[in-house]
C-alpha cells in the first residue's frame, strides 16, 4: 500500500457517489472502458432497491461498488444473458418478493486492491440475504484469463483446472474462496466480455439460514470471536521481522474469524538488543521511536484482514515524557490510544516512565470495550468506570517475568471478570531475552475469565492456554448471556450496589 488509510467506510450507494462510482468503474474495467454505468441506471437502481447498492470508500473516496437485484428463482434458473437478467438495463426483473439475491456487478479500484475489500463487500451481501431472508446469492462471473488459455482448453477444463489451484483466474477464484460453488457455464453473457470469450459461470452462495416463514432474522451479532496471541521473545533482527511474526499470527486468528486480536504488553521488547549499549531509560527511549511506525503497519493489517487488533503496549515518548501505551487498530482503518495509567516501580526506577491521565472506554463494531495494562486491572476502580459506561469485554495486555507477578493479574483480571459482569481477556509474553537488559524472562499464560453464575463455566474461566508456550488461544464470548445476567442473575452485582452509601467517578471526566 502506497499511501497511509486514515479510514475505511461501507455504506449504502449514493446518487452523490455517481461521479466517484463511474471514475472508480473506469479503472476497474480498462479493456471495457465505455461499460460503466450511466448516472440514470445509478438512480434507477436506487428507486427500486437501494439496500441492494453499496459502495466501500477509502477516505471518502469511492473505491469499490457492489450492486445487486432481488430476482425470482425461476427466472435465475432460466437460460439467461446479461441484458435478459437486467431487463436490458431498465432493471424491470428485480422482484421484492423474489427468493434470489443476484449480483449485477461488484469491482474494487486497481489502486485498493489487496486490502480485501471485496471480501468486504461479498460479507455485507451475505449479510443481507440473510437480514431478507432470501435463498441465495447468484451472479454470473467473469472468467477474464480464460482468453490465455482458450485455445487448448474448453471453459469447463479451464474451470476445473482454477478450482484445483492448477491456473489462477483473477474473478472466479475470488469467488470460490468466498464459498460461491459452480452451477453451470453460460456462453454468450457479456457481449464484449473477449477476455472470457463472452463465457461467464453461474455461482452460488446458499443461505443456510433461509426459512420460508415470514422475514425475521435482522438481529445484532451477540457472538464475539476472541483472538489472544500468547508471543514468545525472541531474537528480531529488525523492524521488518517483529511484523513478519505479527503478521503471521494476525493472519491465523483472522483465519478462524477472529473479531480481535489481542498482542501482550512491551511484546516489542526484542527491538531493544539493538540498545544495550546505552542505559536501561536511554534504550527504552529509543525503542519508543517505533511506535509510529508500528500503529501504522497494524492499522494497515487491520484493514486487510478485517479484524480489531490491540497492540499490547509499547514505549511512546511526548514532550519529552515517557509512557507506555497501545493503539487500538479498526477494522475501519481508524485508531485510538489507551494508555498505561499506574506504573510499577520497576518501571519508574529502569525507565523513567510516567501513568497516562486518561483512560476510557472504546466503541467498536462489535460493542463496547475496555483495555487495561497490566498492573492498571490490579485496580478495580478502572474497570467499575468502564463497566458502569457499558463494558462488555475488558482486555489486558500483560508483561509479568515470574509466576508471582502473574498470579497477581490473573486473579485480579478474574474479579473483574466477576464484579463488573464482563468478559475479561488477557495475554502476555513467554520465554526470554538474555540479550536485552530488564527483560531477561517472562511467564504467562492467556486467559479468556467469565462472570460465575449458571451461564458461566463454574471455575469462571472461559478458556486457558498452555502455560509458557508460544499459541494462540481463540474464543467465543456470548454477549447475550451478560444481558441475561444483569437482569436474572443469582446475584446482580452491578444493579445491587449502594449508591446511596458510595460511588466511583472519573475526577476529570
Amino acid at each position: 500500500m502506497q499511501t497511509e488509510i486514515n479510514k475505511v467506510e461501507l455504506r449504502n450507494l449514493k446518487l452523490d457517489d455517481y461521479k466517484e462510482l463511474k471514475n472508480s468503474m473506469i479503472e476497474s474495467y480498462p479493456v471495457m472502458a465505455n461499460s460503466y454505468w450511466k448516472e440514470s441506471d445509478i438512480e434507477n437502481l436506487l428507486s427500486i432497491f437501494p439496500e441492494g447498492q453499496l459502495v466501500i470508500l477509502v477516505d471518502g473516496k469511492v473505491v469499490g461498488s457492489a450492486l445487486s437485484l432481488i430476482l425470482p428463482e425461476k427466472l435465475v434458473d432460466k437460460k439467461h444473458n446479461y441484458r435478459q437478467i437486467i431487463g436490458n438495463y431498465t432493471f424491470s426483473t428485480h422482484n421484492p418478493d423474489g427468493e434470489i439475491l443476484y449480483g449485477i456487478d461488484v469491482f474494487i479500484h486497481p489502486n485498493y486492491r489487496g486490502l480485501r475489500l471485496g471480501r468486504r463487500l461479498y460479507d455485507v451481501r451475505k449479510e443481507l440475504c440473510e437480514q431478507l431472508n432470501l435463498k441465495a446469492i447468484v451472479f454470473a462471473g467473469r472468467i477474464p484469463n480464460y482468453a490465455k488459455h482458450s485455445k487448448k482448453l474448453t471453459p469447463k477444463n479451464y474451470i476445473e483446472k482454477v478450482k484445483h489451484k492448477e491456473l489462477h483466474d483473477p474473478v472466479l477464484s475470488f469467488q470460490l474462496s468466498n464459498d460461491f460453488h459452480v452451477l453451470r457455464i453460460i456462453k454468450n453473457y457479456l457481449e464484449g466480455d473477449e477476455e472470457s470469450k463472452e463465457f461467464a459461470v453461474l455461482l452460488e452462495w446458499n443461505n443456510v439460514y433461509y426459512d420460508e416463514s415470514p422475514k425475521l432474522i435482522n438481529l445484532e451479532k451477540s457472538v464475539i470471536r476472541l483472538g489472544l496471541i500468547q508471543w514468545q521473545m525472541r531474537q528480531l533482527n529488525n523492524i521488518e521481522a517483529l511484523f513478519e511474526q505479527s503478521e503471521f499470527f494476525i493472519d491465523v486468528v483472522s483465519g478462524y474469524g477472529a473479531d480481535f486480536a489481542l498482542f501482550p504488553e512491551l511484546f516489542i521488547a526484542p527491538l531493544m538488543a539493538d540498545y544495550n549499549h546505552l542505559s536501561e531509560a536511554e534504550a527504552i527511549r529509543e525503542l519508543a521511536r517505533h511506535s509510529d511506525p508500528i500503529r501504522k503497519r497494524f492499522q494497515e493489517f487491520a484493514i486487510s484482514y478485517n479484524i480489531n487488533i490491540i497492540t499490547g503496549s509499547m514505549p511512546y515518548l511526548d514532550n519529552g515524557n515517557l509512557y507506555n501505551v497501545g493503539f487500538l487498530c479498526k477494522r475501519d482503518g481508524t485508531s485510538e490510544m489507551y494508555t498505561k495509567i499506574h506504573i510499577t516501580p520497576n518501571e519508574v526506577q529502569h525507565w523513567g516512565m510516567k501513568g497516562g491521565s486518561e483512560f476510557k472506554t472504546f466503541d467498536t463494531d462489535c460493542g463496547k470495550i475496555g483495555i487495561l495494562i497490566c498492573y492498571d486491572v490490579e485496580f478495580p476502580e478502572l474497570s467499575r468506570i468502564m463497566a458502569n459506561e457499558g463494558m462488555n469485554i475488558l482486555f489486558v495486555p500483560f508483561l509479568t517475568d515470574t509466576q508471582n507477578a502473574y498470579t497477581r493479574v490473573k486473579h485480579c483480571s478474574q474479579a473483574r471478570a466477576i464484579e463488573n459482569e464482563c468478559y475479561v481477556a488477557i495475554a502476555g509474553c513467554v520465554g526470554n531475552l538474555p540479550k536485552v537488559n530488564n527483560m531477561d524472562i517472562q511467564y504467562a499464560q492467556a486467559s479468556v475469565f467469565t462472570p460465575s453464575d449458571f451461564a458461566f463455566p463454574s471455575n469462571g474461566i472461559k478458556a486457558e492456554a498452555t502455560p509458557n508456550t508460544e499459541m494462540t488461544l481463540i474464543v467465543d464470548v456470548d454477549l447475550n448471556l451478560l444481558k441475561q445476567l444483569h437482569e436474572h442473575g443469582s446475584v446482580r452485582i452491578l444493579k445491587d450496589r449502594r449508591n446511596d452509601l458510595y460511588e466511583i467517578r472519573k475526577i476529570n471526566p
